[in-house]
């Protein structure tokens, strides 16, 4: 190879390197910044933050948001966003145990207690499902994942013999679902969630008393 054509292509790998040190830091500040917003709606609520707010905790510029943001309601969705997309390695985790249907459920609504009480991404995400109607964007359809494998996981508890519910497998886990995220809100009010694991299992108690 010729002293030009190497020096071409020492040209074409330092840009492309120059690229990807550029592409890597972008999306380092949007981590930031995620995280950032996520203590910001957890602690204050979506109508009481500002885009000032997010930069200050995340340590950057308000440029630096609207770089990465179009506004206030984009960095929500995103949050909540991310709450969903932390959510289902709550539920691979408990998976992965292989425990019997009835024993995973309980399992995944303890696991996603713990998660809502020490993880601000989830308290944020929480939080703005509460608030939903506040943000004027498409939020995410509210806990439709964690819905759907609880109703698996109870029908395969009923096909397997293991319960004999007095309701459909579906109807039990809206029930179950709405009793979580119902008891994870008063808890967050009254307790800052320190309680909640202990709310959940008097849930559990009463609504799958026959769990290990």
């Amino acid at each position: 190879m010729n002293s030009r054509n190497s020096d071409l292509w020492t040209a074409v790998g330092t840009k492309t390197a120059l690229r990807e040190l550029k592409q890597e830091r972008a999306g380092q500040t949007r981590r930031q910044l995620l995280d950032a917003a996520a203590r910001a709606f957890a602690d204050k609520g979506f109508p009481a933050v500002t885009l000032q707010d997010i930069a200050d905790r995340a340590e950057v510029t308000k440029g630096a948001v609207y770089f990465h943001f179009k506004n206030k309601e984009a960095v929500a969705v995103a949050v909540t966003e991310e709450f969903y997309t932390q959510l289902p390695a709550v539920a691979e985790a408990v998976m992965d145990k292989q425990l019997p249907p009835l024993d995973a459920v309980a399992e995944f609504l303890l696991q996603t207690a713990v998660f809502l009480r020490d993880n601000p991404v989830a308290q944020a995400g929480a939080r703005l499902q509460i608030e939903r109607n506040l943000v004027n964007a498409d939020m995410p359809t509210p806990f439709s994942g964690f819905t759907q494998l609880i109703t698996e996981l109870l029908a395969r508890a009923q096909h397997e013999n293991a319960w004999q519910p007095t309701a459909d497998a579906a109807t039990i886990a809206r029930v179950v679902v709405a009793a979580f995220f119902g008891s994870q809100h008063i808890s967050w009010v009254e307790h800052n969630r320190q309680d909640l694991t202990d709310r959940v299992r008097e849930i559990l108690d009463i609504v799958l008393p026959c769990h290990a």
